[in-house]
């Protein structure tokens, strides 16, 4: 893979609402398949527990069909997303198979304390965490069926379809990834959308970094696990491409996707001078 750049071609589709951090839609680019990827189909964004009442109204103008949460249940039980009217609710614990569940759920635990932070993210282990966590997007049975659901929904007719999971940067980052490479966008804007989690997400952390460094904690611990490294990303598209060969493979062998559902769901995500919009 090749270093991601700025590229003129790419869409700016994020949108300001202040409660939902991390929002965006990720259609607007080319596509080697001709035309380009549709916007209005599929947006990213962290978890909508913390909604409030006029930016719920506001999100509830992009029509959004279903939200697909892609948490835990236990993080999916302790903060409820707020969906917005008229919007159907769709829970797919990726990490159900995963015996340790998501860290998520007690990072505000580990960030309180510097000790603490020291042992579970120093000398490299937040980024181990999070490199296996990529490769068990693409191995773990738990995470292939939740994908699985998600883009047969999606392939079949739910859309404006919302993904995402707690902070909308890693389970959500593949989900993305995977339906962009699928779509045939560009291998730059591909890592551009997925870094722009970097831009959107890690400056409302600032408090916790002021924080954080207050009690004498060394915020680089904190940064790998808030954010996004190209590197994570990498992994999930290497261990794909290793075991299937293609992007597409991975689609059909491995999430099971019948030809009728790949052939929509390409539909459903490019538009071209010969598609109806």
């Amino acid at each position: 893979m090749t270093d991601a750049a700025a590229d003129d071609t790419v869409t700016e589709t994020t949108f300001a609402i202040p409660s939902l951090v991390n929002l965006r839609d990720i259609g607007g680019h080319p596509s080697t398949f001709g035309g380009v990827v549709r916007t209005g189909v599929v947006f990213r964004s962290t978890d909508l527990s913390r909604l409030t009442d006029t930016d719920r109204e506001t999100l509830a103008a992009l029509d959004i069909s279903v939200v697909f949460d892609l948490r835990t249940a236990a993080e999916q039980e302790l903060r409820p997303d707020r969906v917005p009217d008229g919007a159907r609710y769709v829970g797919l614990d990726v990490l159900a198979d995963r015996q340790s569940g998501s860290i998520a759920a007690s990072l505000v635990d580990i960030v309180a304390d510097p000790v603490v932070a020291a042992r579970e993210f120093g000398e490299g282990r937040a980024e181990q965490y999070l490199l296996e966590s990529y490769r068990d997007f693409v191995t773990m049975p738990s995470a292939a069926t939740s994908y699985r659901r998600l883009y047969t929904g999606i392939a079949h007719g739910d859309v404006p379809a919302l993904i995402h999971c707690s902070a909308g940067k890693d389970r959500t980052g593949w989900a993305s990834a995977a339906l962009l490479m699928f779509a045939g966008a560009p291998e730059d804007a591909i890592f551009v959308d997925y870094l722009k989690t970097n831009e959107l997400l890690l400056p409302k952390f600032e408090e916790l970094f002021t924080r954080f460094e207050e009690l004498g904690g060394d915020r680089g611990l904190l940064t790998p696990m808030l954010g996004v490294q190209r590197k994570y990303l990498e992994a999930s598209i290497e261990e794909a491409l290793t075991r299937y060969g293609t992007i597409d493979e991975y689609f059909a062998e491995g999430l099971g996707l019948d030809d009728d559902t790949l052939q929509a769901l390409r539909n459903r995500l490019v538009a071209t001078e010969d598609s109806v919009a």
